[in-house]
């Protein structure tokens, strides 16, 4: 598939990326076939136009990242790579848990440009914000990191208003990646403060409503406009904001061309006041 012209934002000003990109959370990492379509998935995103692609250590223990390093280093020119600290593995039960203490995300960070392969990680994200270390420090730790040229721009996850703004007064956010769909919009307010702003908003879970059964009027719009219930729901995203850039995971090829192809359609004035009318999820947490 040649590559798709994707409207563009500039995060921060001066990234620009396509507005839909890839979250490569779905990407299966173990060795086998499953890998083997993983890295298919990565490349082919890269050469339909794709230019941001979504990863954490969260996802595999790097294993994630190692896995895009092995599909698309080097970086074709323009591709934007994002990762996220925050999160760690306890060493003797494995779980995971919010870790945003200094020395964590310093020692993540390296890492991250270690598996990398990177000199400076353009984008770089809180993956959560640790309630029992004092948002200043993690925040302030990761202003250090940027001002020792290990970051470029940072980013936060799942924050509020009042979260995004304590930071703000800290260090420039460059973006945002709160769960946030057609149907839970429960971070409405967050996506107005970023839009004020000029913010990226990075929905997750951008096309769950197609997912996880899928309403009847976004299925009767879908098959008005001649389109997939989950390409309505990303048509959606892209006209409901211009800071939004939804990253939708993907392990197969064919929705990965779905996906990318949702840049394209055009939701009339009708069609996006029957979706905004849908009424939104708040159940989900």
């Amino acid at each position: 598939m040649s590559a798709t012209a994707l409207p563009v934002f500039a995060i921060a000003g001066d990234l620009p990326v396509g507005r839909l990109g890839l979250g490569a959370m779905r990407l299966p990492t173990e060795p086998g076939p499953d890998r083997e379509r993983s890295l298919a998935v990565a490349r082919a995103a890269v050469a339909a136009g794709v230019t941001l692609i979504d990863t954490a250590y969260l996802y595999g223990g790097g294993a994630n990242e190692e896995l895009l390093v092995e599909a698309l280093h080097p970086y074709a020119d323009g591709l934007l790579v994002t990762t996220k600290v925050g999160v760690a593995r306890d060493r003797e039960t494995g779980e995971w848990h919010l870790d945003g203490r200094p020395a964590t995300l310093r020692e993540q960070v390296d890492a991250a440009l270690y598996r990398l392969r990177m000199d400076r990680l353009e984008l770089l994200q809180l993956h959560r914000v640790d309630p029992e270390v004092p948002l200043a420090e993690q925040v302030g730790t990761l202003a250090e990191l940027r001002a020792a040229g290990k970051i470029g721009r940072i980013g936060l996850s799942e924050v509020t208003v009042a979260e995004l703004a304590e930071a703000r007064g800290i260090v420039s956010i460059a973006s945002v990646q709160n769960r946030y769909n057609l149907l839970d919009r429960e971070h409405e307010p967050v996506l107005a403060a970023c839009e004020a702003a000029g913010i990226a908003f990075l929905p997750w879970r951008p096309v769950a409503p197609a997912a996880t059964g899928t309403p009847p009027e976004l299925a009767a719009v879908a098959d008005e406009v001649h389109a997939t219930p989950a390409q309505v729901a990303l048509a959606w995203l892209l006209a409901h904001s211009p800071v939004i850039c939804p990253i939708p995971g993907t392990a197969s090829l064919e929705h990965l061309h779905q996906n990318i192809a949702a840049a394209a359609l055009t939701l009339t004035p009708t069609h996006r006041t029957r979706l905004d009318h849908l009424q939104p999820s708040t159940s989900e947490r």
